[in-house]
């Protein structure tokens, strides 16, 4: 059913979003919600229809959180466990497509998480089918190998497709339909079958429990889209922004039409998004297409999608798992500054550990303490004075206090309230602690702004010591 969300995340929902690199799909981090949701509403057939209820009011949710312009919230998470986060998935990914890769049984590693599969390498290698992971292993080589061949001819064809052409025929040549277990293939299943009304609206006689899974999917859903598109925002090779408040009304409407039709929850998704700026995406066609033509391929060629060895397809989600979790990431980020690498690697931690909210969470919560610990008023955290001043054809933005990732969003208002081609200059001369974040933010203003024929300074930092040789690494003032 999760394919019907990624229909309509493509086809309809693609259109209408306001970011442009994001594919629309359905959610792994909402799995563990849909399964609690169908239990406590009785489980089964009925259970999920009642379920599908709670998705459906939590849209509506969702839609008004866009209308009422909350998607600002994405401006709250620092920079550093955004990417801890991008590294997290990628890590994730890896762990969970390791056994598929090797054709081990599912039940194995049923049940287990990321940390917990990556401890039970031994037992996966002990388990592995030696020609469903021959396939595997050659499929790996030639996606991280492949970029190395742009400069020849045949280096122009996707990689993917060269995985494909040469998996399918090895799987054909040694019959896997009837010499391997039915989980060594792709499996679709009947999708015209189950599409239908779906949703019922009968779990309001528990309020209880439907406000409850109402929250949680409006919430939780809204997050991690808002999340992945701040996050693949700063994968655009065009560095675009994206408006935020329409994306959220847009997965909105598409989580309304797929409750309906009995669909899984829908957001930004991010591994799907990362593989789609890796392969040269440009534009929200990218998601248009993705979700038409798995249409095609489930109504027409569905017997020729479950021809392709799971070994292959996890073999592609591995590499993008390497791109997202590659070390130069961690050398970067220590470049910034090691309290930067903190915050980075507790993300990661508490993510494998826990889940995408608690890991963001933990790095919220350590950047937090270092704020404190670096002199930042506590009244200053989640407020910072700012003034504006205008004199001689120029605007004079003067900061106080702190200027934190916490606060940002109130700087961030100040800064949009100037109309565009004046001089700006830009001062933070009375902050304590100028964070990451906000020096990365304040260079993106700095970008766009002067787009529109204006100029901003950024002034007022001479009396900081920067925790770090980088251009933007945090910036505390000189006792």
């Amino acid at each position: 059913m999760g394919l019907i969300t990624a229909i309509v995340g493509g086809m309809v929902v693609s259109i209408l979003a306001g970011s442009r690199l994001t594919i629309k799909g359905p959610a792994a981090g909402l799995i563990v919600i849909v399964a609690g949701s169908v239990t406590e509403f009785g489980g089964g057939e009925t259970g999920w229809h009642l379920a599908l209820g709670a998705m459906f009011v939590a849209a509506i949710v969702q839609i008004l959180f866009g209308v009422f312009r909350f998607g600002k919230l994405a401006d709250f998470f620092p920079l550093s466990a955004i990417h801890g986060m991008l590294a997290a998935i990628g890590i994730i990914i890896i762990a969970k497509q390791l056994p598929v890769m090797m054709n081990v049984d599912p039940a194995l590693m049923k049940g287990k998480g990321p940390l917990a599969i990556l401890g039970s390498l031994p037992e996966i290698v002990s388990n592995l089918d030696p020609r469903g992971t021959m396939i595997g292993v050659i499929s790996l080589a030639i996606m991280m190998g492949w970029p190395y061949l742009k400069k020849f001819t045949l280096g122009k064809l996707p990689a993917p497709l060269v995985v494909l052409c040469i998996a399918v025929p090895a799987e054909l040549m040694m019959d896997f339909q009837h010499t391997e277990p039915q989980y060594a293939l792709v499996n679709i299943g009947n999708l015209l079958e189950n599409i239908h009304w779906n949703v019922d609206f009968g779990g309001l006689a528990h309020p209880g429990i439907f406000i409850k899974y109402v929250i949680m999917f409006a919430l939780v859903g809204s997050l991690e889209s808002l999340l992945t598109v701040k996050a693949i925002d700063q994968l655009d090779p065009y560095k675009r922004k994206s408006d935020n408040n329409k994306d959220l009304i847009a997965v909105g409407i598409g989580n309304a039409i797929t409750s309906v039709l009995g669909g899984l929850p829908m957001i930004s998704e991010v591994a799907r998004s990362s593989a789609n700026v890796n392969n040269g995406a440009k534009t929200r066609w990218a998601n248009f297409f993705h979700g038409f033509f798995i249409l095609i391929f489930v109504l027409l060629a569905a017997k020729y999608i479950e021809m392709i060895p799971n070994a292959a397809l996890a073999a592609m989600l591995i590499s993008v798992g390497i791109k997202l979790a590659h070390p130069k990431e961690f050398v970067h980020t220590f470049q910034i500054g090691r309290e930067q690498l903190a915050i980075f690697l507790t993300t990661i931690f508490f993510t494998l550990a826990e889940d995408l909210l608690v890991g963001i969470a933990a790095g919220i919560l350590l950047k937090l303490i270092l704020h404190v610990i670096n002199g930042v008023p506590l009244r200053s955290l989640f407020k910072a004075p700012v003034s504006i001043s205008f004199a001689e054809d120029e605007y004079h933005v003067e900061v106080d206090k702190a200027a934190v990732f916490t606060n940002f969003i109130g700087i961030k208002n100040s800064l949009e309230s100037i109309p565009g081609g004046f001089n700006v200059t830009i001062d933070l001369q009375q902050t304590r602690l100028t964070d990451h974040s906000v020096m990365e933010n304040l260079h993106h203003f700095k970008r766009d702004y002067e787009r529109t024929g204006g100029i901003v300074r950024i002034i007022g930092l001479d009396g900081h010591t920067p925790l770090s040789d980088h251009d933007l690494a945090s910036r505390k003032k000189k006792l």
